[in-house]
């Protein structure tokens, strides 16, 4: 059975981290200064498909020989004793929280509403992701009342 070295995991971890903070930095970037290339194609597309590619990689490599199951949760707390399936696990969160942040900076944008409410929308989706997608669609859709 293949956990794989401990050092390789940990670089890889803090590669994503590192690629998925410029990823937000675009994002906010592309918001303040109006920048659809920044938000839509750099943070919305181009590093989420790297992080996903990493994710897919790191499964399509190590899953086979990870202990555990999705059956329960005590089988989905033994795969994540595996530390590259816990990476994957990490990066997965990672690239979707990101996608699903310039997603709906993208609809806010679009529907006129004003950047500055992505300020606390954005801080929620990338810790909290689905709070901060429950939170933009709540906008947008009291948004879409009001204009009715």
């Amino acid at each position: 059975m293949m956990q794989g070295g401990s050092a390789m995991p940990e670089t890889v971890f803090s590669l994503a981290g590192y690629l998925a903070m410029g990823g937000w930095l675009a994002l906010v970037l592309g918001i303040v200064l109006d920048k659809p290339l920044l938000r839509d194609r750099i943070a919305g597309l181009w590093i989420p498909l790297i992080l996903a590619s990493a994710y897919s990689v790191a499964i399509a490599v190590f899953w086979w020989d990870a202990e555990g199951s999705f059956d329960s949760l005590a089988g989905v707390q033994q795969l994540f004793t595996w530390p590259w399936v816990a990476l994957a696990g990490w990066v997965h969160y990672l690239a979707y929280d990101l996608f699903i942040g310039a997603l709906m900076s993208r609809r806010i944008m679009e529907a006129k509403i004003n950047r500055l409410v992505l300020v606390p929308i954005l801080p929620l989706a990338f810790m909290f992701g689905p709070i901060g997608f429950v939170m933009a669609q709540a906008l947008l859709l009291t948004r879409r009342e009001n204009n009715a």
